[in-house]
């Protein structure tokens, strides 16, 4: 069985809350994290519990007080979608709001790969 909106929207809600036990909850044993930004034409790509759950926290570490806001989301068999806003200050005080999705592909009822896609923007000026 494959994850539904609901288990989506618990992903995206365990995301906002900086919870990596939550989120490592809904990953494969085997899986892949991309994300959206890197060298590699992927982004960077961590494959494995250990290298997910380090690329997961490094978000938040870039990110402290990052969060994905109206999220959106679907499921279309062994595929799924999150669309959301990204909101964000880097740790040298420049801050990002951007659109993105994740691609999700679902097995066994867990996520084994999410591939992230947001867009590119100049940071916004904190008021």
């Amino acid at each position: 069985m494959n994850p539904s909106i609901d288990d989506l929207q618990a992903f995206a809600d365990a995301w906002n809350r900086h919870d990596i036990e939550a989120l490592m909850g809904f990953m494969a044993e085997d899986c892949v994290f991309e994300a959206s930004a890197g060298s590699d034409v992927c982004g960077t790509r961590y494959a494995g519990r250990d290298a997910v759950r380090a690329g997961f926290s490094e978000v938040w570490k870039t990110f402290p007080d990052a969060q994905w806001r109206a999220p959106c989301h679907f499921v279309c068999g062994d595929r799924g979608v999150s669309e959301w806003t990204f909101t964000g200050t880097r740790t040298d005080g420049t801050r990002v709001e951007v659109n993105g999705c994740d691609l999700f592909t679902f097995r066994e009822g867990k996520i084994a790969t999410k591939n992230s896609y947001r867009k590119t923007r100049l940071p916004v000026p904190v008021a």
